[in-house]
């Protein structure tokens, strides 16, 4: 999240759902209070970047900014939405009041943000462009030591290209200072576009790369979110999944009941997980959250079933 503070306060995104009581407190901390919010931008909707606008919407009336693709699958209650079905990642309905464009300004009292359509992680992902000091916050595009990763079963196949493209575009801005949506700030912005730009030209030629980085995180996050799995469930829950029956069966090709081992030997060999007596737990750094988050279990399909006016 970034909060920008101006005579207009915005959000870029909100976090995951149950950190949401955390995001209020840092942005007290911080001088703003909820009430004072006056926009939430979301750079795309994936859950642990819109998950807090259910919370700040319904309490606050804080209007939510988006990209009209995004906007249109969010307002619609479409089973696409944020992806969440596919990862399994819940989601607390919300609705997106303005709809965004490439090009189009966001007003923050003495600065403009210039949106900027960079698809790639997803089809309606924005990039926001301040450029008299030269700020760009860039989402899940790229990090300062990793890019986001390619969902290339609802993103398309060409995801890729898109990235590459998107990061074309921003290495012809003046930008001295980057921040995206994971890890810290970037003090070289153009030697992370280019790292960025690198690697994606590598996974170009080796494509199943895309699969493992994808597979890797979604697992990871799922970890977290569940705050471990125990071994005897992770074979019926991954079964479950359409991210990892779709990696297994047609980018990697394995069978998806033979590809669970693959997967737990990945994650164990690479760092990105490791058993805790019988359980696999993540092992990047992260507050566990609260168990109604993985009894709810709320996806935009069970959106229009309630009643989830604001109030």
């Amino acid at each position: 999240m970034i909060l920008i503070k101006d005579q207009l306060p915005i959000l870029i995104d909100t976090g995951f759902g149950s950190d949401v009581d955390n995001t209020e407190q840092l942005m007290k901390e911080a001088g703003v209070s909820p009430q004072e919010l006056h926009l939430i931008v979301n750079t795309h909707y994936h859950s642990d970047h819109v998950g807090g606008n259910f919370h700040l919407q319904k309490n606050y009336g804080v209007k939510i900014a988006a990209h009209k693709w995004e906007a249109d699958l969010i307002n619609c209650c479409d089973t696409e939405a944020c992806s969440a079905e596919w990862l399994d990642q819940p989601v607390e309905p919300y609705r997106v009041d303005i709809k965004l464009t490439d090009s189009e300004e966001i007003d923050t009292g003495s600065r403009i943000l210039k949106v900027l359509h960079t698809p790639g992680h997803t089809l309606g992902h924005i990039s926001l462009y301040e450029p008299e000091e030269g700020i760009l916050i860039c989402g899940d595009l790229f990090h300062k030591n990793d890019i986001g990763w390619l969902n290339i079963f609802r993103e398309g196949v060409n995801s890729i290209q898109r990235s590459l493209e998107s990061l074309e575009r921003l290495s012809n801005l003046r930008i001295k200072h980057a921040y995206s949506g994971h890890g810290p700030q970037m003090e070289n912005p153009q030697a992370a576009i280019d790292a960025a730009r690198t690697r994606f030209e590598k996974w170009l030629k080796s494509p199943e790369k895309v699969s493992w980085h994808a597979c890797k995180r979604i697992f990871s996050f799922t970890l977290i979110i569940k705050n471990g799995l125990a071994k005897e469930d992770i074979d019926d829950y991954l079964l479950q999944c359409g991210w990892f029956q779709d990696f297994a069966r047609y980018s990697l090709q394995i069978q998806p009941e033979e590809f669970i081992q693959i997967l737990l030997d990945e994650m164990i060999r690479s760092g990105a997980a490791s058993w805790h007596d019988h359980t696999l737990m993540a092992n990047t750094p992260y507050q566990a959250p609260q168990t109604k988050w993985t009894i709810n279990n709320i996806k935009p399909k069970d959106w229009k079933r309630k009643d989830f006016s604001h109030s």
